[in-house]
């Protein structure tokens, strides 16, 4: 095997395992989500505990990139792929992080009824997974028409949290005695308008990845 066939090989199994932590991420937002839908306590418990393994993956790419970098020296767009990957990674983790932040406001939510003003979370969590799964696939296809589509739909997830907050204070007025639980639901919505974020993050990057320099889409 020659060099650059080895770099190559590297290469596609560090993306490989980017492919791999995207669809934890997603899995664990919409397990997160569900389980707050469903009051299942077990569910969200399990989000909080499969979190290791998301971090264990993005920590496993992580090594696998400084190696590359490491052995062969890259330069120019073989080296920005390879810190495309990383910053990739890292948005993907975070997400991770929010579906435990959210199976953790479950958690405290535990049995109690749900106000109505819970219904928004749904369309939120709806594009922010329709965004990550489209702009993983324009990761994989280098196709930044794909991910500008991604931008725009970032505008709609922060469309629907406006509402959702302002929703929620109104319903904090009406319903003093469920505070604590309007308090979590605002945080279970920042979590997702956040998640949404990142896919716009991810976007980004692959703009720079195929055209070498940086994009600001959330502008």
């Amino acid at each position: 095997m020659s060099v650059r066939e080895k770099f190559d090989f590297e290469l596609n199994e560090a993306q490989q395992h980017l492919i791999e932590l995207s669809g934890l991420a997603i899995a664990a937002l919409n397990k997160a989500v569900d389980a707050l839908m469903d009051a299942d306590i077990d569910a969200a418990l399990e989000v909080i505990e499969d979190d290791a393994d998301i971090n264990a993956l993005e920590e496993d790419i992580n090594d696998r990139v400084i190696l590359i970098i490491a052995k062969q020296s890259p330069v120019a767009t073989d080296l920005r792929r390879l810190v495309v990957l990383i910053k990739i990674a890292s948005d993907l983790e975070r997400i991770g992080d929010y579906a435990v932040n959210i199976a953790k406001e479950t958690i405290r939510i535990g049995k109690e009824e749900l106000l109505e003003q819970a219904a928004l979370i749904n369309p939120m969590r709806q594009l922010a997974t329709a965004m990550l799964n489209q702009v993983i696939e324009a990761f994989i296809e280098e196709d930044v028409v794909k991910a500008k589509e991604i931008a725009e739909l970032d505008d709609q997830v922060d469309d629907l949290y406006g509402e959702a907050i302002r929703k929620l204070m109104v319903s904090g007025t009406q319903n003093p005695d469920k505070l604590s639980q309007i308090t979590q639901l605002a945080f279970i919505a920042r979590y997702m308008e956040r998640s949404a974020d990142h896919a716009t993050n991810i976007a980004e990057q692959l703009f720079y990845l195929v055209r070498g320099k940086h994009y600001y889409l959330n502008n």
